[in-house]
């Protein structure tokens, strides 16, 4: 079923469980090639990017099952490093893999990979950072093939803190022969959780959760039984979710430590918050307050909740700025929005004000990137009449049952 279907105007009320993160799950599952043997990774969400994660981990030899809590991973029959073509090109985050078999095979072979068209996404970093470790590139008719013949540590210092090109580093580097120093390292929790799954499988990584990763190599890894951590992206859609379409909802399991820039952005709009051990509680503003927020790198403000803080304040209660930091084709909503009544002004690629009006109408759009897709369906939340939203294999790529969830809170949602 590709679309959704929302009957709007009604106010969010109950709680909601978060599921396991998108982003954290990948690569850990990458990460598992590392090891040779079974683990079993738990709390990993069923989206398209899991799936698309677990086939290619068995095209590439893994035994890999789905069980109730989990996926019980055995790499220990890996032989080869070429991935499928169409696996690939289809998934952005097939390029974690690139790290993770030049540590296993020392080679590889892989298409340029695909995902959500948000701008250019360049891989210069991932590859400037592993030729630093002896890894060689060639390019043949759209093939990228990487070669090692003695992946060694090194002193790697990365211009901006991207968080695959961190990821790759680390994977690399575990498997290297003595250490490697990475300055300008991102600080996303998904790296974090990476560095936690290898050091329990009896990797030394030093500074995790910093700018500054030291990754002694050349250790022997074993497989480990590992959790992931909620989803915050999810958490903060159904957050700002409800600042725009009114009531009070728990997020049950919301990763709140990993969330300080989401809560008090949600504040700012009119939002009242509040944590527990279990959660984050939210009752939202009878209008959202107008804000100015730039999306960052992590501790900053996450640029995959932009849109859907967009969305919100389409109803707010005056003119908002929001300006994108990180990816220069992220605003591909407003076409969608205009038609459901929004008054939004595009001043340049990067930087867009919102003006708020004094409701929204439904009307037929579609979403054409994952989390654009997901502030598609707040948006329809928020409007009077039915608004369906096409092109929904886009939200699936990270969203587990975005209508089961707000039906949970009250919505009338359903799948078409």
């Amino acid at each position: 079923m590709d679309s959704i279907r929302i009957q709007g105007g009604i106010a969010l009320q109950g709680k909601v469980r978060i599921q396991g993160s998108k982003n954290a799950s990948l690569p850990v599952l990458a990460a598992t090639l590392l090891v040779g043997e079974s683990s079993f990774i738990r709390n990993c969400p069923r989206i398209a990017d899991v799936h698309s994660m677990v086939s290619l981990l068995k095209s590439l030899g893994c035994s890999v099952r789905w069980q109730e809590r989990g996926i019980s991973v055995d790499s220990s029959q890996v032989r080869r490093g070429e991935m499928p073509r169409e696996a690939v090109t289809g998934m952005r985050s097939s390029l974690c893999l690139l790290g993770a078999l030049i540590g296993r095979c020392s080679e590889v072979v892989m298409e340029h990979p695909g995902g959500c068209v948000i701008g250019e996404r360049p891989i210069d970093l991932h590859l400037y950072a592993l030729s630093q470790m002896g890894v060689e590139f060639t390019e043949d008719a759209g093939s990228l093939k990487a070669e090692a013949s003695g992946l060694h540590g090194a002193y790697i210092c990365l211009p901006f803190p991207s968080v695959g090109a961190t990821e790759n580093v680390i994977l690399a580097g575990v498997m290297a022969e003595g250490d490697t120093v990475l300055e300008g390292a991102a600080r996303e929790p998904e790296v974090l959780t990476l560095c936690r799954f290898l050091c329990e499988c009896g990797a030394y990584i030093e500074g995790a959760g910093s700018g500054r990763l030291v990754i002694h190599g050349g250790r022997r890894l074993f497989g480990t039984d590992f959790t992931v951590p909620s989803d915050r992206i999810v958490a903060g859609t159904y957050l700002f979710g409800c600042i725009g379409a009114g009531g009070c909802v728990f997020l049950e399991q919301a990763p709140k430590e990993e969330m300080a820039a989401v809560m008090e952005t949600a504040g700012r709009m009119g939002g009242r918050v509040c944590t527990s051990p279990e959660g984050i509680y939210v009752q939202a503003p009878e209008r959202p307050s107008p804000v100015r927020i730039v999306t960052e790198p992590y501790p900053g403000f996450p640029t995959d909740l932009q849109s859907v803080v967009l969305a919100a304040e389409t109803l707010g209660r005056g003119c908002s700025y929001i300006e994108e930091g990180i990816f220069e084709n992220r605003f591909r909503i407003l076409e969608d929005l205009d038609r459901m009544g929004a008054s939004v002004c595009q001043r340049d690629a990067r930087r867009v004000t919102v003006r708020g009006v004094e409701a929204l109408r439904g009307a037929c759009v579609t979403a054409r990137e994952l989390r654009g897709g997901a502030a598609l369906v707040v948006a329809g939340l928020m409007a009077e009449g039915e608004t369906f939203v096409s092109g929904c294999r886009f939200i699936y790529r990270g969203y587990e049952n975005i209508g089961r969830d707000f039906r949970e809170l009250g919505a009338r949602v359903t799948s078409v």
